[in-house]
């Protein structure tokens, strides 16, 4: 269970990781040593996953992207834990969901443009063994993207 004060220190560290232990303290209204060893037990607890930075996709040259929605023939172990492993070998996706619904995973993928993305789709997705369904939809406008979650 978070306690109030790491809970600040994540809501800090959430708007920018760069700080350094006098500033997260200066914040969070502790000293630095006292930060530093809440940061390193969020860190040991598997709270605080990773560190990262922040690309703007469109900036960096990835001007296309789609959210995927992929069925599966068969739901057997096999078929799931195959598709899953060759998802994670893909840097295109950003993100994968296991979803129920209509569609059995939901995917974000980036590409430079539209025919990089259909050579993902041809050289990738189409030929995951059990892929029995997939629809794109193409991302027009992002309205928002945010990766902090709501500490209060």
């Amino acid at each position: 269970m978070l306690e109030d004060k790491d809970r600040k220190i994540l809501a800090e560290l959430q708007k920018d990781a760069r700080l350094t232990m006098q500033e997260l303290g200066d914040r969070t209204g502790m000293s630095s040593s006292a930060c530093w060893r809440r940061v390193k037990s969020l860190e040991k607890a598997g709270i605080i996953d990773r560190y990262a930075v922040i690309v703007d996709t469109r900036k960096a040259g990835f001007d296309f992207s789609s959210v995927v929605h992929v069925s599966l023939a068969r739901h057997e172990r096999e078929s799931v834990d195959r598709f899953i492993k060759e998802v994670l070998r893909r840097p295109e996706v950003l993100e994968c969901f296991a979803t129920s619904g209509e569609a059995d995973f939901h995917l974000r993928v980036v590409a430079e443009d539209i025919d990089a993305y259909n050579v993902f789709l041809d050289d990738f997705i189409f030929r995951v063994p059990g892929v029995s369904q997939v629809r794109s939809n193409i991302v027009l406008k992002e309205i928002k993207a945010d990766t902090a979650l709501p500490f209060r």
